[in-house]
């Protein structure tokens, strides 16, 4: 399968489209120097993390809580994470659990792979491959401090006050 990097979430940013962008940084830099990969997700997925990297909780469960709060009934837990490959511009990832009947691997999008680690402190890993493929100088991005609490409480807001008829069709 190849060397993997451990890597640590660095932020969040937004491209020119306006598109989410999962910033991720070697926890060792003596690894890959000054790169980091981009991963793109969706909305949801980058807000989910970021409310799990700053440990503000939301008004409901999200759907990455909901997922750790059952595994966590069932005594399992998230171990660690893999970005195995990329396929076509498509990043691939895998979950590893820790269960009362042994270890468990489960296929996942990067997005929701990285919510549950940084939900249950399991480690986040990169295959070299990728880095090599799609990792970018870290001047090259602009990175949107985590900390970023306008945007945050603007979604607790916007969870507040959703109204589930509003999405009916």
């Amino acid at each position: 399968m190849g060397d993997m990097i451990r890597v640590r979430v660095v932020g969040v940013a937004l491209d020119p489209a306006q598109q989410h962008v999962i910033l991720l940084k070697p926890v060792d830099t003596s690894v890959s120097g000054d790169l980091v990969l981009p991963v793109w997700i969706g909305g949801q997925e980058a807000m989910s993390i970021l409310v799990a990297i700053e440990g503000t909780g939301s008004p409901r469960p999200l759907a990455h809580d909901l997922t750790t709060a059952m595994l966590g009934e069932l005594s399992a837990s998230v171990e660690r994470v893999e970005v195995t490959h990329l396929d076509a511009g498509t990043f691939h990832a895998r979950v590893h659990l820790d269960t009362p009947a042994g270890p468990r691997i489960f296929d996942a999008r990067p997005s929701d792979a990285i919510a549950l680690a940084a939900r249950s402190g399991g480690s986040i890993w990169v295959a070299e491959a990728v880095f090599d493929e799609a990792g970018v100088p870290d001047e090259a991005v602009e990175i949107e401090a985590p900390a970023d609490d306008d945007r945050v409480e603007e979604f607790r807001r916007f969870l507040d006050d959703v109204d589930p008829d509003d999405f009916l069709s």
